[in-house]
């Protein structure tokens, strides 16, 4: 009798066993792997802010995304979020894809993350490209209805992609949704839409494929941190094309455009057989050619790659546009003016934070720039908040500035 009691109890205790693993699988699955903050080691020579702590640098970064969180990240619907990027409460794939990056690298000190994440996930799977459904229609409006053409924009595209490559990292991919067979189901998307294979450029979106658009490309995109994880994850030797072409555009437009300063425009076409910056009026307006709203974002995505992989094929366009800026603004990042030709002179007016945080990044490519990316990272983390534009880019400048910032 003993025995049989014994043995149903060894059978009450494995059945326990069998009804909780279950939960204890979801729990391990769901929590973040990667937490924030992460202090990552970045290439010889990197620097970093000197002049605070590396606690006082996380502490500011977690206060900037409390900040942008409460400003941009809206509730559209039941559990589906949205990034609102103007106050007529619309939004872009643009701005989706600085959310679902964000929510993936604040997880752990944000324990929302993960339900801004999914949420966001969800939004981005009801609106797809007319072109690929693994793309984003670019823009919805307060109705979270598609307008101005349910195509794609390439940007957005590659954050929410690189977003999803950081998910599988951050809580694994055997849950509800299978980040990483998603976020290689949209890189081969974008491999497929989004790049001109003829030339190996990334076009603007999956829509320019005729015409001049169709070999026109925008530095601003050029997120070469992001193209070889997408080598990895797939192993798709074709980014590697993509990479190259992407780094000899930006030393074709150095070396003949901008080779005092180390500015890059907001867009650029072929002509001639020969890379250039775009004319007036070419897609969005007069500054098209120049270092503007667009360009602005290309310190901080060109230089991100040689912190963390420290390829230098940019690093001598890094260094002149660290020296010109310096010199042009006195070394004082509250001087640095919203648009530039690339000859050096000043179109703009404005102290934007879209210009001057990602002067931040490329900063930190020298021991040499040293008191002046101090100086940028008090100027960034101390001005008064802007709109959704500026204060995302500040806050992927703080990231990346602070050490926070990892690849998948």
């Amino acid at each position: 009798m003993a025995k049989q009691k014994k043995a149903k109890l060894m059978i009450l205790l494995l059945m326990m066993m069998t009804l909780l693993l279950p939960v204890y699988s979801s729990v391990h699955a769901t929590a973040p792997q990667k937490p924030f903050p992460q202090h990552s080691v970045y290439a010889n020579g990197v620097i970093k802010p000197s002049h605070v702590t590396q606690a006082i640098m996380d502490q500011a970064v977690q206060a900037k995304w409390n900040a942008w969180k409460s400003a941009y990240l809206k509730q559209a619907g039941a559990g589906k979020y949205i990034v609102e990027y103007n106050d007529q409460g619309e939004t872009v794939s643009e701005a989706h894809g600085y959310g679902m990056v964000l929510a993936v690298i604040m997880a752990g000190y944000d324990t929302n993350a993960k339900a801004y994440y999914d949420g966001m996930y969800q939004y981005y799977k009801e609106h797809p490209s007319e072109n690929n459904p693994y793309l984003m229609a670019w823009k919805q409006n307060s109705s979270y209805q598609d307008i101005e053409g349910a195509n794609s924009a390439t940007d957005g595209d590659m954050d929410i992609a690189y977003s999803l490559l950081l998910a599988d990292k951050q809580w694994g991919s055997d849950g509800a949704i299978p980040y990483l067979q998603e976020g290689i189901s949209m890189i081969n998307a974008i491999m497929d839409n989004d790049v001109n294979q003829a030339e190996w450029t990334l076009r603007l979106g999956d829509w320019a494929t005729s015409g001049s658009y169709n070999t026109a490309t925008r530095p601003s995109d050029y997120m070469l941190n992001h193209m070889k994880a997408f080598e990895a994850a797939t192993g798709d030797a074709r980014w590697t094309n993509v990479i190259n072409k992407t780094y000899s555009i930006i030393q074709t437009i150095y070396a003949n455009n901008s080779a005092a300063t180390g500015l890059l425009p907001d867009f650029v076409v072929l002509k001639n057989g020969v890379y250039k910056p775009a004319s007036a009026g070419f897609l969005e307006g007069p500054n098209d050619g120049y270092y503007y709203y667009n360009a602005c974002r290309t310190p901080w995505r060109i230089a991100t790659d040689y912190i963390v992989s420290g390829d230098t094929r940019a690093l001598n366009l890094l260094t002149n546009l660290n020296s010109y800026i310096q010199t042009k603004t006195t070394n004082k990042p509250q001087n640095i003016r919203d648009g530039y030709k690339l000859s050096g002179s000043t179109l703009g007016s404005y102290n934007s934070g879209a210009f001057y945080a990602p002067f931040g990044v490329s900063a930190m490519t020298s021991s040499v720039n040293q008191a002046w990316l101090n100086k940028l990272w008090d100027h960034t983390v101390n001005s008064a908040p802007e709109l959704y534009y500026e204060d995302s880019i500040r806050l992927f400048s703080m990231l990346v500035m602070s050490g926070n910032w990892w690849t998948p």
